[in-house]
C-alpha cells in the first residue's frame, strides 16, 4: 500500500467503525424495556441520540472516498473492463452475502426468539419467501445497500460524466428532498440521499484533495465557525446536506494533517481496519443480531446485577465493535488463505469477461 493512500484507509476504517457502532446501537438500546438502575436508562438514550448526531459524519465521508479511490475508473478505463473490476466484483458480494444474512438472521431469529414479530418486508434478510427476498434487494432494502448503492453510483458516475454540473445540481436537490417526501423503502431514501458525495468525489475529487491540502483552516477560522452553525441550523431543519459536505472537508483534513505530522504505517490498526471495509461490512450485522437476541432477553429479564447491567448498556457498541472488527478481519484471512477469497471477490476462473468470449 502506498504510503499516500495511508491517511485514506484510515478515514475508511473510521466510517466502518461508525457503521459498525451504528448497527450495534439501534439493534440493541431501543428494544431495553426491563433496565433496573436509572442510570442504565440515562446511558441508553445518550446512546441513541450520539448516534443520531454521528449520522452527517458517516455515510457521506465513507461514499467521498468511495467516490474518489475510483475516479479513474470513470474517465480513462472502458466499459468491459468495468464490468469486471467495479461492478461484478460487487454484485458479487452483494449476492453472496445477500443471501448469507438473510438465511443467517431468519434462523437466528427462529432459534433464539420464535415469538418475535418481524416486518418481513422492512429488509431482505427477515424476508420469508425468495420472491420477498429479492423483491427486498431490488429496491436496496438490505443491510447491505451501500454495495447496492456503489453499483448504481458508478454506473451512473460513469454514463454522466459528460454533465456533471447539472447532474449534481440534480443529485443535491433530491438529496434534501428525500427528507421530506421519502420513497416507500428505506434502503433507497440512503441510496438517493448519499448520491451527491459519491459523485463529488468520482468527478471532483482530484481538485477538491488538492483543495483541501493547501487550505488553511486555523486562518479561515471565522468563516469555517459561521459555515458549522448554518449547517447546524439546516441538519435541525432536516436538511443534512450541508453539515454532511463539511464534515467531509474537517475529517479529511484532519487525518491528512495527522499523517503529514506522524508516521503512519500500513500496520496502523485503523489502517489495517480500512483495508478490510468490505469484510467487515459484511459480516458484523449477523454478528449483532445475536448478540441483541442473546443479551437484549438477559437485560429484560433483569438477571444481570447492577454493576452488570450498567457495564453493559455503558460499553456494549464498543466490545460490539471489537468483535465484529476481529471477527471481520478473521474471515477475510481465511477466505484468502483457504478459498482464493471467493468471501469476498468472484472467482479467479469466473469473471464476465471470460463469460463473453
Amino acid at each position: 500500500m502506498k504510503q499516500k493512500a495511508l491517511w485514506i484507509n484510515q478515514i475508511k476504517g473510521l466510517c466502518i467503525c461508525l457503521v459498525v457502532i451504528y448497527h450495534s446501537v439501534i439493534t440493541f438500546y431501543p428494544h431495553l424495556t426491563g433496565l433496573q438502575h436509572p442510570l442504565s436508562g440515562l446511558l441508553a438514550k445518550c446512546w441513541i441520540y450520539a448516534n443520531l448526531y454521528l449520522a452527517p459524519f458517516r455515510m457521506p465521508v465513507f461514499f467521498f472516498i468511495s467516490g474518489y479511490l475510483i475516479r479513474r475508473y470513470i474517465d480513462e478505463v472502458d466499459w468491459r473492463t468495468c464490468m469486471d473490476k467495479r461492478i461484478w466484483s460487487i454484485v458479487w458480494v452483494l449476492a453472496l452475502w445477500g443471501v448469507v444474512q438473510w438465511q443467517a438472521l431468519t434462523h437466528l431469529n427462529a432459534w433464539l426468539a420464535p415469538q418475535r414479530e418481524v416486518a418481513t418486508s422492512a429488509n431482505a434478510a427477515y424476508a420469508d419467501s425468495v420472491t420477498g427476498f429479492l423483491q427486498g434487494m431490488l429496491t436496496a432494502s438490505t443491510s447491505l445497500w451501500y454495495l447496492y448503492a456503489l453499483v448504481v453510483y458508478f454506473v451512473l458516475g460513469k454514463l454522466l460524466s459528460r454533465w456533471k454540473l447539472p447532474v449534481l445540481g440534480l443529485m443535491a436537490l433530491a438529496s434534501v428532498a428525500i427528507n421530506f417526501l421519502p420513497l416507500p423503502w428505506w434502503g433507497m431514501n440512503s441510496v438517493v440521499r448519499n448520491a451527491i458525495y459519491y459523485s463529488l468525489g468520482a468527478w471532483y475529487g482530484a481538485g477538491l484533495m488538492a483543495w483541501m491540502k493547501a487550505v488553511s483552516l486555523r486562518r479561515r477560522w471565522l468563516v469555517l465557525l459561521a459555515a458549522g452553525l448554518v449547517s447546524v441550523v439546516l441538519w435541525f431543519a432536516s436538511v443534512p446536506l450541508a453539515l454532511s459536505l463539511l464534515s467531509i472537508l474537517l475529517i479529511m483534513k484532519l487525518f491528512y494533517s495527522v499523517e503529514q505530522r506522524y508516521a503512519v504505517g500500513p500496520n496502523n490498526l485503523l489502517t489495517v481496519i480500512g483495508a478490510n471495509t468490505i469484510a467487515i461490512y459484511t459480516t458484523h450485522r449477523i454478528l449483532i443480531e445475536a448478540f441483541s437476541l442473546l443479551l437484549v432477553k438477559e437485560v429484560n429479564a433483569a438477571w444481570l446485577p447492577l454493576w452488570g447491567e450498567l457495564s453493559l448498556v455503558l460499553f456494549y457498541p464498543f466490545a460490539s465493535l471489537l468483535v465484529c472488527t476481529l471477527f471481520g478481519l478473521g474471515m477475510r484471512k481465511i477466505s484468502q488463505r483457504l478459498f482464493d477469497d471467493f468471501l469476498f471477490s468472484p472467482p479467479s476462473n469466473f469473471t464476465l469477461e471470460r463469460a463473453t468470449r
